[in-house]
């Protein structure tokens, strides 16, 4: 048996977190555990655990502080509360069948527990301590998560102690902002009214770039933390540099232009998948847009299609009475999902009546500039476009309440893949 498990309860200084394996006396968990009770380190003395002096819990139980223990009464947490705690949750284990009573003399548990040494409610380190313990056995007896579950979760939790977000597109349509503008101030305005909302993307616009350079993505960093910022290079040559350029600055996301060439298009693809960031192809101009897609070997695809009109073009159609927000010019768009398994974003004269048009023709991400950056109300005008979305993908979940699965009454376990 080799079994892993981990659990986070509480909050404060007394939180726990519990890191545990489950094994064989005889295999590499049995020698984890002897080597903890042989080979003693200044500070992080490991300890077996048991339920009142002279009673070890069963199965055999290690404890491995992660904190130093610097003195007597950081020693006194461990040696006390910790110390029963996991030793009762083990107990309990077995009681509640998560453990088979019959191998109980056959397994050994290392169980890492973290004791902030500023903690000072003995009862709460207690607490705290036996409902992590008690869970990750739980998790690690029934391989909890499933991998279906760790791929549902990757792209929408949140650790609480990182202190910010990091967003994924894993759930469109979003709300592209394009920041197309030569004016700092005009930018920290309009970023303040945008809505906080998880739909709403914000684009580094190329003339912002091009006035401040690549640094002004960190100040929008600055501005708003959990957002999705894009980095509107257009990029055309040396794209490995300017997406590294970007990526330091913090970009999810960095526009190419899809008018370079076959190599630079590649190459700069390569090095957002190395990067860790979105690719985004911009198709604005680009003639036989499929050809080009279908040209790029399947593992450098884009992970964005950008479906581009030009303001110059946009313009030129108005003055002559055609509908500047037409969806003809952007073709089809699940023909270019079908080549690149992607997504696919749309940008020019885009309205907000006519998002829904667009969302109905498969666009993933609408992109706006001038109808909210040019807004007396950029937050009315925001939320002009976000009437046509649906509400923000995670506003209705309750992360917590899909952690685990319960039985229903036949004793049959509930789906979980989210």
């Amino acid at each position: 048996m080799y079994k892993i498990g981990e659990a986070l309860i509480g909050d404060g200084p007394e939180l726990a977190h519990v890191d545990l394996l489950i094994g064989d006396k005889q295999g590499p968990v049995g020698q984890a555990f002897a080597n903890g009770l042989s080979n003693l380190s200044v500070g992080h003395t490991p300890l077996t655990s048991v339920i009142r002096p002279n009673l070890m819990t069963k199965p055999a139980t290690l404890i491995i502080p992660k904190v130093t223990v610097g003195d007597l009464e950081d020693a006194s947490k461990i040696f006390g509360p910790a110390q029963t705690a996991v030793a009762r949750a083990v107990a309990d284990a077995v009681e509640a069948g998560y453990i088979p009573k019959d191998i109980v003399e056959d397994i050994v548990i290392n169980v890492s527990v973290f004791i902030d040494p500023s903690a000072k409610d003995f009862r709460k380190i207690y607490q705290y301590n036996y409902g992590a313990t008690k869970l990750a056995i739980r998790r690690a007896m029934k391989d909890y998560p499933s991998i279906d579950k760790v791929l549902a979760e990757k792209d929408r939790g949140t650790h609480p102690i990182m202190g910010f977000k990091v967003k994924k597109l894993w759930s469109p349509p979003y709300l592209q902002v394009a920041l197309d503008l030569d004016n700092l101030d005009a930018m920290e305005r309009i970023i303040d009214q945008l809505p906080e909302n998880e739909r709403v993307l914000i684009e580094a616009g190329t003339p912002l770039v091009k006035k401040f350079g690549v640094g002004v993505i960190s100040k929008i960093r600055e501005l708003r933390p959990d957002a999705f910022i894009i980095a509107d290079l257009k990029t055309l040559d040396v794209g490995r540099v300017e997406v590294k350029m970007s990526a330091d600055e913090t970009a999810d996301a960095i526009a190419i232009s899809g008018l370079g060439t076959m190599e630079s298009i590649m190459k700069a693809i390569h090095e957002t998948q190395k990067q860790g960031i979105y690719s985004i192809l911009d198709m604005m101009n680009v003639d036989e847009i499929d050809k080009k897609l279908k040209a790029l070997p399947e593992d450098l695809k884009p992970d964005i299609v950008l479906l581009h009109r030009n303001v110059d073009y946009e313009t030129w159609i108005k003055e002559h009475g055609g509908d500047a927000g037409g969806m003809t010019a952007w073709g089809d768009i699940e023909k270019i999902k079908e080549i690149t398994g992607g997504l696919v974003a749309v940008a020019g004269g885009v309205t907000p009546d006519k998002v829904e048009t667009a969302i109905g023709k498969g666009a993933d991400v609408i992109i706006a500039g001038r109808y909210i950056i040019g807004s007396r109300d950029v937050r009315r005008a925001a939320q002009d476009f976000l009437a046509h979305f649906e509400p923000d993908p995670d506003n209705m979940r309750l992360a917590m309440d899909e952690d685990e699965n319960i039985p229903d009454k036949k004793g049959d376990k509930k789906s979980s893949k989210k």
